[in-house]
């Protein structure tokens, strides 16, 4: 019996010793110069010739230059070098099969992922932009934070906006760690939308969960710091209610099989849409009605603003670049959010710069104003 078992395990463990096939991603390639290329490395040696047969999913798009390539035991563990001829925008797999049982299958180095762009100047310049529409929108929620630190007080700064902002990055989070880190999910919006590209960057899924954090720490400091007076109105506390309720009610459903886990995904991505839309108005109309933007960060706007127009800059041109215009129906939520931010940011701009822009100085020290506007009206912190 001991040594029927050890026979076992000396099987078991010359299988786990199969040589592993190493593939590198494939290289994106530029409609103009056609070829791009990837390798094929094997741990060790084969011990006899091994022909790997690839084979294109879509030749419109792109195809192995060679349908095959024989590795043979002297070429020891040289990578073998692939040429892929690049047809058409879009994107393509080619797959790899082999007969030889000394290869380990694996499907994730079975197969590669070809891209044919218009341009790879255009691909590294949307990146570049990405990151940088990133960094702006991350760090325009400390300007704020810091003026109310500095201040010790939140006086200028409309509680309902802070409510409306956690709940629509709460959801905005929601939405883009799901389609960035589930694969069934990302299926789903495959088999929905076409295309091998989701819309969610890795700096979409930081972004919002970093944008949750900070706006967390704000309504820390409006339960701390001076208030003056303001609190959540009806209007807001009811809005968001109804919000809440609906997103528990659609869970259920969704938890029984009965919705798809997409679409109550993106019905977080319309309670975001449906959050920007709306966040803004109580800031503005409080500026207006104070005719004062002391205790709202200007700062803020101007990186707000700065972040949405490079964020649909960035949607346009991997729509363009990938010939994938759904990308940005595809992600909907993204471009709205940039567009009706960038809207606001100019009518908060002429409030700080035109509309108001001397309010603040020739009223912070009349002593005589009521209470409540002298509350408001504090001096100005730059």
């Amino acid at each position: 019996m001991m040594k029927i078992i050890l026979l076992i395990l000396c099987i078991h463990s010359i299988e786990l010793k199969k040589i592993k096939m190493t593939v590198t991603d494939g290289q994106a390639v530029e409609l103009e110069y056609h070829v791009t290329m990837f390798t094929i490395q094997l741990s060790k040696p084969v011990s006899e010739p091994v022909t790997l047969n690839l084979t294109a999913e879509n030749q419109n798009i792109a195809y192995p230059l060679k349908k095959s390539i024989t590795i043979l035991p002297s070429d020891d563990t040289t990578p073998q070098l692939v040429f892929v001829y690049g047809a058409n925008i879009g994107n393509t797999y080619i797959d790899i099969s082999f007969n030889s049982t000394e290869i380990e299958k694996d499907e994730k180095h079975d197969r590669v992922r070809i891209v044919v762009v218009n341009s790879l100047a255009i691909k590294f310049i949307s990146i570049l932009i990405g990151w940088v529409y990133f960094l702006a929108w991350s760090v325009s929620f400390y300007p704020q934070t810091y003026k109310n630190f500095k201040r010790k007080s939140v006086v200028g700064l409309n509680f309902d906006f802070v409510c409306y902002n956690m709940t629509g990055f709460l959801a905005y989070s929601f939405f883009n760690v799901g389609l960035f880190w589930v694969p069934s999910i990302q299926n789903d919006y495959f088999k929905r939308y076409g295309g091998t590209e989701i819309p969610v960057q890795a700096n979409d899924v930081f972004f919002s969960l970093h944008a949750v954090t900070l706006t967390g720490i704000t309504i820390i400091q409006c339960i701390i710091y001076e208030r003056g007076g303001q609190k959540v109105s009806k209007v807001c506390i009811g809005l968001l209610s109804v919000t809440y309720l609906f997103a528990f009610s659609a869970f259920i459903p969704a938890c029984l099989s009965k919705l798809s886990w997409l679409t109550y995904l993106y019905y977080f991505s319309y309670i975001k849409l449906g959050v920007t839309l709306i966040k803004y108005i109580p800031q503005a109309y409080m500026n207006y009605k104070r005719k004062s933007t002391v205790g709202w960060s200007i700062e803020n706007i101007k990186l707000d603003f700065t972040g949405g127009s490079l964020s649909i800059v960035q949607m346009i041109l991997l729509a363009y670049n990938n010939n994938e215009w759904n990308s940005i129906f595809g992600d909907f939520t993204k471009f709205a959010l940039g567009l009706f931010s960038i809207l606001f940011d100019i009518l908060f701009l002429l409030q700080h710069y035109v509309f108001y822009r001397h309010h603040g100085k020739r009223c912070h020290h009349d002593e005589n104003a009521p209470h409540d506007e002298r509350c408001l009206i504090l001096p100005i912190h730059s």
